[in-house]
């Protein structure tokens, strides 16, 4: 019971750092980026290529952070001139175009198969006190990307942002650039998903072209909607109570007698009655943002 507590509590610390990042960018900024899973699965699998041929894991992770900000750039960049709802569809287009290369390129990434055997973090360490040592590390880079958001969307970027979400014409007429704003956003969200991405490889010891899955992306989404958009602290609640949803569900399984397949199915049923649940009652998430007054 102990080591399987230890591992939901891992993921959720990953996945919260996934939804901080989204947070990050479609919370403060209101920027819809429907292929954010994109910049994890990039981090997954440069960390993951990175380490195997010999390198340190922390340089993995830096190559997965370095080329995942590099393909928010080009994001951003190429969405500078769309409005929001289509610069949300050709950022799905921009990470199925991704998870496309990464299912076909099998001299790099394995094709289909994916990458098995990505080297442990921990390798002197085994069993209970490796998968302790691993959340330590997990909910350490959750409080370090935790304080970097609470920075940064509560100085004058922060301010910014939030203006450019509610009034871009008016943020444009103080002097601030939309473009240079949109592109430092993505990119620092970009670097937040990756280190989720190569945590998770290492966690799980494989990476594939299922971790780019548009489903990812609108998981993430869910959880930074039940928790709150644009509170930092409500996107980690939401992370956790999915998370639990999920690990919940194979003891209803078990309880109800279902098979593998409907419970499945179930899991992503629960959810959804949990998401539509909240957007009735709370539709600002657990914790609203919360806006400061002028006064």
């Amino acid at each position: 019971m102990y080591s399987f507590l230890l591992h939901v509590a891992t993921l959720t610390c990953i996945y919260a750092l996934l939804a901080l990042g989204l947070n990050l960018q479609a919370g403060f900024t209101g920027l819809l980026n429907f292929g954010f899973v994109a910049f994890a699965g990039v981090g997954a699998y440069a960390s993951a290529i990175t380490s195997s041929l010999g390198y340190p894991v922390p340089v993995g992770m830096l190559a997965g952070v370095a080329v995942a900000m590099l393909v928010g750039y080009v994001m951003a960049r190429l969405g500078r001139n769309l409005a929001s709802d289509y610069w949300a569809i050709a950022t799905l287009a921009v990470a199925e175009l991704i998870r496309t290369v990464a299912l076909n390129e099998n001299w790099l990434t394995g094709g289909a198969q994916g990458i098995s055997g990505v080297p442990a973090i921990f390798g002197s360490k085994a069993g209970t006190q490796y998968d302790l040592a691993f959340f330590l590390l997990a909910l350490s880079m959750v409080v370090m990307a935790f304080f970097a958001c609470t920075r940064l969307t509560r100085g004058r970027f922060g301010r910014a942002i939030r203006l450019m979400r509610e009034e871009p014409a008016l943020a444009t007429s103080l002097g601030y650039q939309l473009v240079p704003l949109k592109v430092k956003a993505t990119v620092t969200s970009a670097a937040m998903a990756s280190v989720g991405g190569s945590l998770l490889a290492h966690y799980m010891s494989f990476v594939g072209p299922d971790y780019m899955l548009s489903s990812e992306t609108f998981l993430v989404w869910t959880m930074v909607m039940i928790g709150g958009l644009g509170n930092n602290v409500g996107v980690i609640l939401g992370a956790l109570l999915v998370e639990a949803v999920y690990s919940a569900v194979p003891f209803v399984k078990d309880y109800l007698d279902i098979s593998s397949d409907i419970a499945g199915a179930v899991r992503l049923g629960t959810i959804g009655v949990v998401l539509l649940i909240c957007l009735m009652v709370r539709p600002g998430g657990l914790v609203p943002e919360k806006i400061r007054s002028a006064t």
